[in-house]
């Protein structure tokens, strides 16, 4: 690579650190051909032939927030992440247009709706699998992309552009440690693990469903398995003591006592704001 390339290269991490992304990764094309772990019709030359590297962006979602899913304060965040997300990645490939460099994004989620999804369980680019050859991080049992910062507790965006810039290396090492947290609990068990490798089994049609609910009752995404995972240097700022525990047994206590005072702080949050009985004539929707 050449010292312009470099330079390049240090000019859109400062363009995207100044814009709030607090994960930027750089990955060469040649990366999803040479894994074989993504069908040819979904890697980026593919999807467009001037693309030479994928520039892969993320945010952080707020642990706290993420704890009090289900709920309308969870799903503005997610909102307010996805719309700077977008807008990110949309200035990022002006910018590198107006240098020279064809440049185009991909859009952090790209379907119609919950119906396009079920009838087609795919997303047209994966931004977990270029995050991860853009080494911002590994994927764990729950197929979310883990980063030592923040876990799985981010959101991601991809641009493609024609400038050929440094490759991140790849992280060497697992960052799931396959504790299982995630596989118990998962509100529709969609996951299952698996003993020879650290992707788990995953049922999109069961996360899918849990989805669906949780759109009619505008509390949407889950993101439990996100809550729940240990792994991420977000724990460190807050550290609850027991909060493992807690997480495994939210469910059985709150069946036995929806006022459990140890789930007070986010079963408030729940309580205010959310649609908790469905009309019949939206649950046909």
């Amino acid at each position: 690579m050449s010292q312009k390339d470099e330079y390049l290269k240090d000019e859109v991490i400062r363009f995207c650190r100044e814009r709030d992304a607090e994960l930027v990764g750089f990955a060469p094309v040649e990366r999803w051909d040479e894994a074989g772990e993504v069908p040819p019709e979904f890697r980026p030359r593919a999807l467009w032939p001037f693309a030479r590297t994928v520039i892969v962006m993320g945010m952080p979602m707020l642990l706290p927030i993420v704890e009090t899913t289900p709920s309308v304060l969870h799903k503005e965040m997610y909102t307010i992440v996805n719309r700077k997300l977008d807008t990110l990645a949309f200035d990022l490939a002006r910018f590198l247009n107006g240098k020279g460099y064809a440049s185009s994004f991909f859009g952090r989620d790209t379907y119609a709706s919950l119906k396009a999804l079920r009838n087609a369980p795919y997303a047209a680019f994966s931004h977990v699998m270029a995050a991860k050859y853009a080494g911002l991080g590994t994927i764990g049992v729950s197929h979310c992309l883990l980063t030592k910062a923040f876990g799985p507790r981010v959101r991601f965006v991809s641009v493609f552009t024609s400038a050929d810039l440094p490759g991140d290396p790849p992280l060497a090492d697992e960052l799931c440690i396959k504790c299982a947290a995630c596989v118990k609990c998962c509100p529709k068990q969609a996951l299952v693990m698996h003993r020879d490798q650290v992707m788990g089994y995953y049922d999109k049609l069961a996360c899918l469903e849990m989805h669906e609910e949780l759109v009619r009752r505008r509390s949407y995404p889950c993101g439990i398995c996100t809550k729940v995972c240990p792994v991420g240097e977000d724990r460190l700022l807050y550290s609850e003591k027991g909060i493992q525990k807690k997480y495994l047994r939210e469910a059985e206590a709150l069946a036995a006592d929806p006022d459990d005072p140890a789930y007070a702080s986010w079963t408030h949050i729940r309580k205010w704001g959310n649609i908790r009985d469905v009309p019949d004539d939206r649950k046909k929707e």
